[in-house]
Formats: C-alpha cells, structure tokens, sequence
C-alpha cells in the first residue's frame, strides 16, 4: 500500500487542498480530504507543496530524444521507457505516412509492446497519420507515400503508383493495434472508407485537409469523432468560409486534438477553441518528434525525412515546420501559464479528456477505484515523480 498525502488534488470536482491518495495495487482506494496519519507497513510519500494530476494520456507522439516510432526493433518500448519523466502514462504512438512493409512492422512492433508489463507509459493503439491525405496539405509527411482510399476509383497510377488497397489491408489486419486514423475526408472515396474503418472499430480523424465546411460535415455525419491537431495544415477558420476547423468547431460530435507548445497555434486560439467545445471535447497533445528532448541545432529523422531542431520546433531542410519538440509537463505549464486554463481544465485536456475519448475506463481521473496513473508536479508544474499501475516509475528526487 501506498499512501500520497499532503498534496493538492486535482479531481474532476475540483481540487482538494492537503488531500491523501490511498493505493493499493493498480488502484486508488480512498482519496481523503485531509492529511492521513502513518500507519506501521505502509510506504508513505509526504507531497505538501505538490499537486498530484492524473497521469497524462498523449494521443499523438511520433518520437522523443531522437528515435521515431517508425524506426522499427524497440523503437516503441524505448520512447515508453522515456516518456513518465515528462508525467506521460499512457501514449498513442504515431506514425507519418509510410510503405507498407514499414507500417506492418511498426503495428507488429506496437502489438507486441502492448502484450509486456509497463516498464514505463502504456502503450495505447497506433494513431495512424495516415497515408490517405491531401497533399496539398501534407506538410512533412513524404509525398510519395500518399494514397487514395481504395473505393475512389481513381486510376493506380495517382500517388506513387498505385490505390491504398495494400495500406487498408495491413490497417484492417492489425486489429487492437490501431485506434486512430487520420485521413482527408475531400478525398474521392473518403466518406466510403470512413464507414469502413469505423465499422471495424476505428477511430476516423479529420486532418491534413483541404476541406470545405460541407465535405467536413458529412464526413462527421458519417461518423468522424476526432480531430488531427485542429487549425494546423488545413485551411485557415476564415468568417465567410469556415472550412474543416468550422465543421470541427461547431460539432459537439468531434473531440479536437490542439498542439499546444505556443508555436503551432497561439495561446488565443486555443482559449477561444476551449471555450468554445468545452474542455470536455478538446485533447492536447504534443505532436512531438524524434527531436523532442533534444538541444537546440539537433538533427534527427521523422518517418526517414531528416529534421533539425530550431527555434523551439523541428523543421524539414527546406524550412517546413514538421512537428514539434514539446513535451507534455510543457504542454500542461503552457495551459495554465499562457492559456490561462486552471489545473483542472489543463488536466481535462491532458488527461481526462484523452481517456474518455479512447474509452478509457478508470483513467485520466483521480477518484475512488480509479487506475493509479499518476503525476506528482511542484509548485511550478514540474514533474517530480510519475506512477503507473500504482508503481513509482519516474522520481526526479
């Protein structure tokens, strides 16, 4: 048994001032309102000064400290062992479009880490950013790995050769090891592989699109729930013609994914997209690289497109910005501080938002018989410890 006392709790009631986590296994059993006594046998972690947070649940990472998810062997399991340093306890990892062969390894990979014991954040299904994209609007995903959905009935010599029957085929065989695909929904046969993929238990996200309003409004009527880091490579939200963000914005049926590191999109725009869906409906994410965690001049690779590290984000050689280097107690500390969010509101959209919307039970939340997934920040909202599956797992002390 565990006991955590003395710290704010940040729970979805509110926060509870010099509250007592109580955990036993994987589970939180009591959560209290006051400092608990020691009692004889127990481990007992003295948190006054802190606040613990449900652990943080990003939906879309492709990488950290210079390996990409796409690099295949323990890609996966080692951005896992890296990532509760930053308070992450459960990730979706992340994929650029890519061929084939490399998606069947890396959802092969991913399959596997998800059958091991967590050595460190869980990994969650793939969030494939898919080879069915616009691109016009591919940004650093590589041009020549885009396909058309295979019902298009576009000739196969339109991007890169062929249809995406083989890309299809792999998503449709990797079962629990894909949760998420990104896809353009303007695409000829969008709307058909939309209802194909949800009713194989996907989850279709609207991104890297052209969209008008209306072709994003009858891909959410056939079923899209989610959103691919709103506002970024797809149309600006123009008054007279709103295009995909206005179809995203104004659905309560869509939950919203926002890079928030203060570079992709600006404090204000996230403030106004918050209060406008409800933190209820908003997840924010890292979009985070190979390059996250690394110094300032780094060079590393993104799905095997060389990136360098400047000015607080990475960029492709020709100066396209291509992803980003943040990290989620970053992403936390920019809600509150620059986006004026309060800790409950900032955990909705690192937290309990992420797991409600992958179905998630018993996470993202601090409350009795919960998992204990579990971040421990200071006063400044710096990680200090990170618990998963009631395990100490990370301690920066």
């Amino acid at each position: 048994m565990i006991v955590l006392t003395g710290a704010d709790l940040v729970t979805p009631g509110g926060i509870q001032h010099g509250g007592t986590l109580v955990v036993d296994g994987d589970r939180i059993i009591d959560v209290l309102t006051t400092s608990r006594p020691a009692s004889i046998g127990e481990d007992r972690l003295d948190l006054h000064d802190h606040y613990i947070v449900p652990g943080f649940i990003d939906v879309h990472v492709h990488g950290l400290e210079g390996i990409d998810a796409l690099e295949g062997g323990d890609a996966v399991p080692s951005i896992a062992s890296r990532l509760p340093k930053y308070g992450v306890t459960s990730f979706c990892p992340t994929t650029v479009a890519c061929d084939v062969d490399a998606l069947r390894q890396v959802l092969q990979s991913i399959a596997y880490a998800r059958t091991l014991s967590p050595a460190g954040a869980r990994v969650l299904p793939a969030h494939l950013e898919s080879n069915f994209i616009n691109p016009a609007y591919r940004g650093a995903q590589p041009e020549h790995c885009l396909r058309m959905p295979p019902a298009s009935g576009v000739p196969r010599v339109r991007h890169g050769g062929y249809d995406g029957t083989d890309i299809l085929e792999e998503i449709d065989r990797a079962g629990e090891a894909v949760t998420i695909v990104t896809l353009a929904p303007e695409l000829a046969g969008a709307i058909e592989l939309i209802r194909h993929l949800i009713d194989r238990g996907r989850r279709v996200s609207l991104g890297h699109s052209g969209a008008t309003l209306e072709q994003g409004q009858a891909a959410i009527a056939a079923g899209a729930q989610h959103a691919t880091h709103l506002f970024n490579r797809m149309p600006p939200l123009g008054h007279r013609d709103p295009g995909l963000a206005g179809a995203v914005l104004e659905s309560d049926q869509v939950a919203a994914e926002i890079i928030c590191d203060g570079i992709h999109v600006h404090p204000a725009m996230v403030h106004m997209s918050v209060a406008l869906k409800r933190p209820e409906r908003v997840m924010a994410i890292t979009d985070a690289t190979a390059a996250a965690g690394l110094p300032d001049g780094s060079r590393t690779k993104l799905g095997g497109s060389p990136i360098t590290v400047s000015r607080s984000a990475a960029y492709l050689e020709d100066g396209t910005l291509a992803g980003s280097i943040a990290s989620m107690d970053k992403v936390f500390r920019f809600l509150i501080k620059d986006v004026a969010l309060s800790p409950i509101d900032a955990s909705r959209l690192c937290s309990t938002t992420p797991a409600d919307e992958l179905g998630l039970r018993g996470y993202g939340r601090i409350e009795k018989d919960a998992v204990a997934d579990l971040v421990v920040l200071d006063r400044h909202f710096n990680v200090r410890h990170t618990f998963v599956a009631g395990r100490r797992i990370y301690s920066a002390v």
